[in-house]
């Protein structure tokens, strides 16, 4: 008895969401072309809002899209804790959530946070089109 190939390689020409196809090329799909919304280089001052905590943490963005933030608070926030963000700039607040565990940096702890309903205006500023939808 022939014993069955562990794996079956794709048929040619399925389509997979990680697969960047043009005219010439077929390769994987970098980081930035999977990403669901134009991420912006931002700096700005954001209030943390904690449940049960009756003090805002201060933290700074670092990068924002229409779906959320890389922010920068002095402490580390773990995956999944639930957070209302407010623009002080618009005194504007959205609810969040903390996707991945932070990174800590010379400035502080990376905390990556999604927003539960996207909110583009929320930054006040304009985001380019995704090339990429």
């Amino acid at each position: 008895m022939t014993p069955l190939p562990k794996s079956t390689p794709p048929a040619v020409g399925a389509a997979s969401p990680n697969v960047k196809r043009t005219a010439t090329t077929v390769r994987p799909q970098t980081n930035e072309e999977r990403r669901r919304a134009q991420r912006v280089f931002l700096r700005m001052p954001v209030l943390v809002y904690l449940e049960g905590k009756p003090n805002p943490i201060h933290g700074t963005t670092h990068t924002v899209s229409a779906s959320g933030a890389m922010i920068i608070l002095p402490q580390g926030l773990s995956t999944g804790t639930k957070i209302s963000i407010e623009n002080p700039k618009t005194q504007k607040k959205v609810d969040a959530h903390v996707v991945r565990p932070p990174v800590m940096n010379a400035e502080g702890s990376l905390v990556p946070i999604e927003f539960t309903t996207p909110s583009p205006q929320f930054w006040n500023i304009f985001f380019p089109p995704n090339p990429n939808n």
